[in-house]
């Protein structure tokens, strides 16, 4: 509303207010000295009264509409709403207390004309927008007539905020930003709209100083890499932007790394001016490094954070790629019908964004995906990777190998944009082991094993006597012995009987041994125990015939046993035991017992053991000199089938004793 339009609202009566002098000179304002100058309000000498308040009204209709206009300006609806006519620039990351921009994505806007139709806007809740007051350079009668709106509009000045937040071209900038400003913010040119997240990050407890060393950073660190041994400078990023336009003069820069300033580093890297010199890269120069801008701004100090993760990279040369495995001399056994598994790794050296790099395998000039069958398949992983070199490891499986697959040409290949190269897989059939086959020759074995041990365990006594017959010595021809057998029994009692009509008569007549019995063979009138001794050491075995009666009947019998003993400890006689009847433990004489321990005993069953086949005479055989029975053929020359015996009818048997 202009100041004619006032002036035509005001009454004749109130074209001029007079305002008493003596409140003039403590009491004015330049406000009212302003209206005054317009002629709108006059001095006068009266005191001060309710024209006074008629003054003041005058000044709320001047500025009134004024107030109302600002208030629509910075506050209204949006028709449509600007999140669906928005570009999204993403979000802008901001570190508390920390000073940052955003620019308008739009091209042209380094055109005056441009910047000043660009408009940035705050967006709030129910699709209201806020613009986002234009730092101004301009100076004069506009300047002065802004401040004195500014003076009369001071409680709208939350909607402004207090200068940290402006627009400068197309730059949105927060100088430093607060907890507050996080929310959308929009950048507006004609018809076109672009928006921005910002998110203001509460700056965290831990200084740099800290032994953790957690340097806040709002913003991704920048990827540096360095070639070991090599050298490079290293910027800070926006640096040069703060340097050009936003910094009153120049800004300071200061560098850390783990923490430590440049003064604590050694000559290898240095700080010249606000760059980062490294001279010398090494390996344990990687890491984190964190730069602070410091700078002053239109009388205010400001600073930012930035940070470049920096890695040390092979230099090493050449840079082709080469296959590691397989080699040319490595090849691969498959077995039909199961998955084959072919493994391929290569060696890639360092290369600056390479893209093309890639490993593979191929089956007749052709990769797995442009082949028809899904029986292959390639996977693909990285094994390893150091200062920028790398393993990488491909697959190549093969399901259900066929023979058809054997005359197949499987290649792996590794490039990069420096070289290729390949190399043939080969291939070779493993031989299949014949399990049929070698099960049934297992079993086979088995059961002949078994067979074999239960013949023996049947068949022992016949088989150690045949092998006797082969292989045994006739003790006859080594020694110069009389008699094979000297019988030792208790006289008058059973065992007398067995000896005489059993056991003599069958190793005497059937087997053909010598037997020697005292009571037949002694001369009369000599002494008896000269007579025993002497018949023992002529005998080469010395046979017990135990019964109940051995050790209690007479002495005789046990001079035989006590001579046979001595003989046996000797080393030129041998006992045999030949248990007739069972006896009671206290008829087994220390002689009997010591005897028992060291020899085996032939035990008599009766009945049973009447058969010349029975085991009780192939046992007793076994424990005599080797003999061939008298009129069996080979009898001189150690002919077949020598200790085998044919059954004898029983009419004619020799144990017997009425065939005899």
């Amino acid at each position: 509303m202009s100041q004619a339009a006032t002036r035509q609202e005001l009454s004749p009566q109130q074209d001029r207010i007079e305002v008493p002098p003596t409140a003039t000179p403590r009491h004015a304002t330049p406000q009212l000295e302003s209206l005054e100058r317009d002629g709108l309000c006059k001095r006068r000498p009266s005191t001060l009264s309710g024209k006074r308040i008629a003054c003041i009204w005058s000044l709320v209709n001047f500025f009134g509409p004024l107030l109302v206009a600002t208030v629509m300006v910075n506050l209204h609806t949006s028709t449509v709403p600007a999140e669906a006519r928005c570009q999204d620039l993403g979000e802008l990351r901001v570190l508390e207390g920390e000073a940052s921009w955003v620019r308008c994505p739009f091209r042209g806007l380094a055109n005056g004309s441009s910047s000043h139709a660009l408009t940035w806007y705050r967006l709030l809740p129910g699709h209201l927008e806020r613009p986002i007051k234009r730092r101004s350079t301009s100076s004069g009668t506009l300047q002065n007539a802004v401040r004195l709106l500014l003076t009369f509009t001071c409680f709208f000045a939350w909607f402004r905020g207090s200068g940290r937040v402006s627009t400068e071209r197309d730059c949105l900038r927060f100088q430093p930003a607060a907890a507050e400003d996080s929310g959308r913010y929009a950048c507006r040119l004609r018809n076109r709209s672009a928006c921005v997240n910002v998110r203001v990050v509460s700056r965290p407890q831990e200084a740099p100083e800290d032994p953790k060393c957690h340097w806040p950073l709002a913003a991704e660190p920048g990827q540096v890499v360095i070639p070991l041994e090599g050298d490079m400078v290293l910027e800070c990023p926006d640096w040069r932007e703060v340097a050009a336009a936003a910094a009153d003069d120049a800004p300071a820069v200061i560098w850390y790394h783990a923490c430590e300033q440049p003064d604590r580093w050694t000559s290898d890297r240095e700080q010249v001016g606000a760059r980062l010199q490294v001279h010398y890269m090494v390996d344990h120069y990687q890491g984190l490094y964190v730069c602070q801008v410091h700078y002053r701004r239109s009388g205010r100090a400001l600073h930012f954070t930035r940070g470049l993760n920096v890695t040390a990279v092979s230099s090493s040369l050449p840079k082709v790629p080469s296959v590691l495995q397989p080699t040319r001399e490595h090849v691969f056994s498959v077995k039909r019908g199961q998955d084959v598994r072919l493994l391929c790794t290569g060696h890639f050296p360092y290369l600056d964004q390479d893209l093309e790099w890639d490993i593979w395998w191929s089956v007749d000039g052709n990769r797995t995906e442009q082949l028809a069958e899904r029986r292959f398949s390639t996977s693909n992983r990285r094994l390893r990777s150091r200062y920028g070199d790398r393993t990488e490891e491909s697959v190549l499986l093969i399901r259900n190998f066929g023979s058809q697959d054997l005359g197949k040409t499987y290649n792996c290949s590794v490039k990069n944009r420096e070289g290729f190269q390949t190399r043939r897989a080969q291939l070779e059939e493993e031989a299949s082991l014949p399990w049929s086959e070698l099960a049934s020759g297992l079993a086979v074995t088995l059961v002949l094993s078994l067979l074999v041990s239960a013949l023996y365990r049947v068949f022992r006594l016949e088989l150690l006597l045949l092998y006797r017959s082969r292989f045994g010595t006739d003790e006859r021809y080594t020694d110069n012995k009389e008699f094979d057998v000297y019988m030792s029994y208790a006289r008058k009692s059973e065992e007398e009987q067995f000896v005489l009509s059993t056991l003599r008569r069958v190793l005497e007549n059937d087997l053909g041994y010598t037997v020697c019995i005292f009571d037949r063979d002694s001369l009369p009138g000599g002494t008896i125990t000269d007579e025993t001794l002497s018949f023992v050491a002529r005998s080469r075995r010395l046979v017990v015939v135990l019964g109940p009666g051995y050790a209690r009947q007479g002495s005789q019998a046990l001079l035989e046993l006590k001579a046979g003993m001595d003989g046996l400890a000797g080393g030129h006689l041998r006992l045999v035991l030949v248990q007739y009847k069972r006896m009671r433990r206290q008829e087994w004489v220390r002689e009997l017992r010591r005897a028992r321990v060291a020899l085996a005993t032939v035990r008599w069953r009766g009945e049973p053991s009447r058969e010349l086949t029975s085991r009780f005479w192939k046992k007793l055989r076994l424990e005599l000199p080797v003999r061939r029975p008298p009129g069996a053929r080979g009898d001189e020359e150690g002919g077949q089938g020598a200790g085998l015996m044919t059954t004898p009818n029983r009419d004619q048997s020799p144990l017997n004793p009425e065939a005899s």
